[in-house]
């Protein structure tokens, strides 16, 4: 596989915090503390986000329901 096929797998985070409508520093903070894997790429150490992974992250966050989803519907309830 040549390099720009690879790279062409990988998303930047600014794709991913789009995504996951977030902001990009949250998504940096994620990497940091190991919630979501990040590749580093260039002298400059931007990173990038294996499709594959970024989807089954998704699914897996998608399963288990999202906390603030979860404080919504108990609000809600009361």
């Amino acid at each position: 596989m040549a390099n720009g096929e690879h790279l062409s797998e990988m998303l930047t985070v600014r794709e991913v915090s789009l995504l996951f409508h977030i902001h990009p520093n949250t998504l940096r903070r994620w990497s940091n503390n190991g919630r979501i894997r990040a590749y580093r790429i260039t002298p400059r150490g931007d990173r990038r986000f294996k499709r594959e992974e970024i989807v089954r992250f998704l699914a897996e966050s998608n399963g288990q329901g999202d906390d603030r989803q979860k404080a919504k519907s108990r609000q809600r309830s009361r």
